[in-house]
């Protein structure tokens, strides 16, 4: 929505899934995963690589966000520095892990986006993963609480498109537009 509005996007997953993509990192992440993580392609299976990052040993997830992460933030810094090239009124990284990764350093302001349980499990199901999954890729993040207490504003997502566009329309308002006016 921060797109539409005019601002310049980097999404953090897209970066990581191009980053498994280079033969080199995808060598290192099958060592890390194993052999069960390989596809019929050769490729790194994205399910089966989620079945044991997420799986209950923590330590392939760490091993794998430090293969992954440095990639990921070296991406954001270039989406960063291309808009500013471009003079992009701004730029919106959309980061799940923002705060774990330290991504936010690298932002003027943050964004929690709030939805309700019910919604999440929904989005949840329409990309083919179980409550648990849900539960399993939840139990790894920041609490939702310590987010929303990090985040410079909140943006309720547990309603109608409507609604929350309206939210990030006057956020845009509140930050973009009045820097813009301030220079």
């Amino acid at each position: 929505m921060l797109g539409a509005l005019g601002a310049e996007t980097a999404d953090a997953d897209r970066l990581a899934r191009e980053a498994l993509g280079r033969p080199a990192v995808a060598r290192a992440a099958l060592r890390i995963l194993g052999p069960d993580a390989r596809g019929p392609d050769g490729r790194v299976d994205r399910a089966a690589a989620a079945a044991r990052a997420f799986g209950d040993d923590p330590a392939p997830l760490r091993r794998l966000e430090a293969l992954i992460h440095p990639v990921v933030r070296r991406g954001l810094r270039a989406a960063i520095a291309g808009a500013r090239r471009r003079r992009a009124p701004a730029v919106a990284l959309d980061v799940p892990l923002l705060f774990e990764g330290g991504v936010d350093r690298l932002c003027d302001w943050t964004v929690f986006v709030r939805a309700p349980r019910a919604a999440r499990e929904a989005r949840a199901r329409r990309r083919g993963w179980s409550r648990d999954e849900l539960r399993r890729r939840e139990a790894r993040q920041m609490a939702a609480a310590e987010r929303r207490r990090r985040a410079d504003f909140t943006v309720d997502n547990g309603g109608t498109r409507a609604a929350t566009r309206d939210q990030v329309r006057a956020l845009w308002r509140r930050t973009v537009e009045r820097e813009r006016r301030a220079r």
